[in-house]
């Protein structure tokens, strides 16, 4: 099923790839419905784990500005943010890996289900992404949280 904006996502993230018409072929013939786009280009992925992921995600949808597009790897052990290009470079933080220039990533068709990475904020073919400053913010008070107890 498709959501409003699903031709300007799937034309934003293909615009990352090498070769966009392949990227949408392989969207479109690929049994799990992924592609692998490179990282470092449009945008950066920072990986958090799951839980803590997940709970910083609750704090930016509280925020007036949406987050950016989020992917949770199968299941939700990982989610990944995306986030400026150049960000995971200079991203210091444990327990957050940076997926940056050099690095693949195996994105799904927006609004698809498919039995690998699914999408829990969907980009919005603008090229919206989750601001780092923000992001960082985020995680701190999703951990104050946990370590409080508030979940």
């Amino acid at each position: 099923m498709a959501f409003p904006g699903t031709r300007t996502a799937v034309e934003w993230l293909a615009a990352a790839a090498p070769d966009p018409d392949a990227c949408r072929w392989e969207w479109e013939r690929s049994p799990l419905g992924v592609a692998l786009l490179p990282a470092g280009v449009h945008w950066d992925l920072l990986i958090t784990p799951g839980e803590l992921g997940g709970a910083a995600l609750g704090v930016l949808r509280r925020l007036a500005a949406p987050p950016g597009p989020v992917l949770a790897a199968a299941g939700t052990a990982r989610l990944g943010f995306f986030v400026p290009a150049g960000t995971a470079s200079h991203w210091i933080g444990t327990g957050v890996r940076g997926a940056g220039r050099g690095s693949w990533i195996a994105v799904p068709y927006p609004g698809r289900a498919a039995g690998g990475p699914r999408w829990l904020e969907l980009p919005d073919g603008r090229g919206t992404l989750t601001d780092p400053v923000l992001l960082e913010l985020a995680l701190h008070e999703a951990a104050a949280r946990a370590l409080a107890g508030e979940g």
